[in-house]
């Protein structure tokens, strides 16, 4: 059921306690410190943010070995990865996997227990007998338009574990503000954390020696991604035509699995322009896409946060971002793009325009990305502000 890198078997048995007055199952008393924590997908999210609070607290981290056996070199030898056999959402042997998920639970004996998504459908039978306050991260609180693999997912499911936790994590005042309302939860039970930087592929260009392959006369715009509705794809291409002949040699990337941008060909102004690569990027590959664009498009016309803007800001490379969600907010707060209104191509246009004339502009951007994700909003440092708020929520239900 679970391998502890390299290390197989099967879990030691841990006696099934009793049910206390707050609903939760009574053990021994809980280690002091530990965070166990559990998703079942949002691979590059979870080994940034994993990794980071590692450095603050012991990390028990739960995952599925079909998704992340290949992944555990990136994960932090800190933390105690439990690569699970971890059955899709229709297969019969769910009820006995959430058995043998809870017997890891009891015997880890966290002080908090962290689900790092809400979309987990069978994870809600399992939580009632978890013996530790449970916080669980909500990335989206609507699903995005278009968003087929998250529509998979029963909303009921999603808003049943919302309900069953004690806090909630989202990623900006916004996103709190929305949770609230949309949840009915009480403001002080969720509680705002960044999603940190995502470093991975800037590590793995360097270990493998790559670099830069663009030439300085070619003005490289990537749009990088599941490119779903949400996305923006259809204004992103009529910002494209918007630009008309304003930027010379412009080549424009359209990178990852969803939409085929080509069933959209009557929207592109030069079809030559455009590099589309409608599938799974491997690893390399993308860390080589980020080395070689000038600027990453985020023309999302729905949204609440960007993962894709955490790895831009790592390779130093600034964004022309619509102001949904947090997205604005995030980008002008921290100086890593230009800032324009959803729906509007021609503005788009006019911000890879600004971009491809000002080269001090783009550079003083890109470092100022740099920056922030080795910063402010590096994985040790969200970790750090993780740990403070583990601990609270900690030392509030010993009191309670």
């Amino acid at each position: 059921m679970t391998h502890q890198r390299n290390v197989s078997g099967a879990l030691p048995h841990t006696p099934v306690g009793g049910m206390t007055a707050l609903g939760r199952a009574s053990v021994a008393p809980r280690s002091s410190g530990k965070v166990l924590m559990m998703v079942a997908e949002l691979e590059d999210y979870t080994i940034a943010y994993a990794n980071g609070v590692s450095r603050h607290v012991p990390v028990v981290l739960c995952v599925p070995s079909r998704r992340y056996e290949n992944l555990a070199e990136w994960i932090d030898p800190s933390v105690d990865l439990r690569l699970l056999d971890w059955p899709r959402h229709r297969s019969p042997s769910n009820p006995r996997f959430l058995w043998e998920l809870t017997r890891l639970v009891r015997r880890e004996r966290p002080a908090v227990i962290h689900l790092l998504s809400h979309t987990v459908l069978w994870l809600n039978a399992a939580v009632p007998f978890w013996p530790a306050p449970v916080i669980t991260t909500v990335h989206d609180v609507q699903i995005h338009p278009g968003d087929r693999e998250t529509q998979t997912i029963p909303t009921w499911s999603s808003t049943l574990m919302v309900r069953q936790s004690d806090h909630l994590i989202v990623h900006g005042d916004g996103l709190k503000e929305a949770a609230v309302q949309h949840y009915r939860r009480k403001p002080e039970t969720v509680h705002v954390l960044p999603h940190p930087s995502i470093q991975r592929y800037c590590s793995l260009a360097q270990s493998q020696g790559l670099s830069r392959r663009a030439d300085d006369s070619t003005f490289r715009v990537l749009m990088f991604g599941r490119i779903f509705a949400y996305k923006g794809l259809q204004e992103f291409l009529r910002a494209e035509t918007a630009i008309g002949d304003q930027i010379p040699n412009l080549s424009i990337t359209i990178a990852g699995r969803g939409d085929d941008p080509w069933s959209f060909s009557q929207l592109m102004g030069d079809a030559a322009r455009y590099d589309v690569r409608n599938r799974f990027i491997e690893d390399e590959e993308v860390a080589q896409l980020f080395l070689d664009c000038d600027v990453v498009a985020l023309p999302y016309v729905e949204a609440s946060q960007s993962g894709v803007l955490n790895l831009a800001a790592a390779f130093g490379k600034p964004v022309v971002a619509t102001d949904v969600g947090e997205l604005g907010t995030t980008v002008e707060r921290n100086d890593l793009g230009l800032v324009v209104p959803p729906g509007n191509p021609e503005a788009f246009a006019e911000g890879l325009i600004r971009l491809s004339r000002d080269r001090a502009l783009l550079h003083r951007l890109g470092d100022a990305a740099r920056a922030w994700a080795d910063g402010p909003n590096a994985p040790e440092t969200v970790g750090a502000t993780a740990c403070e708020l583990y601990g609270q929520l900690a030392n509030r239900e010993r009191a309670a």
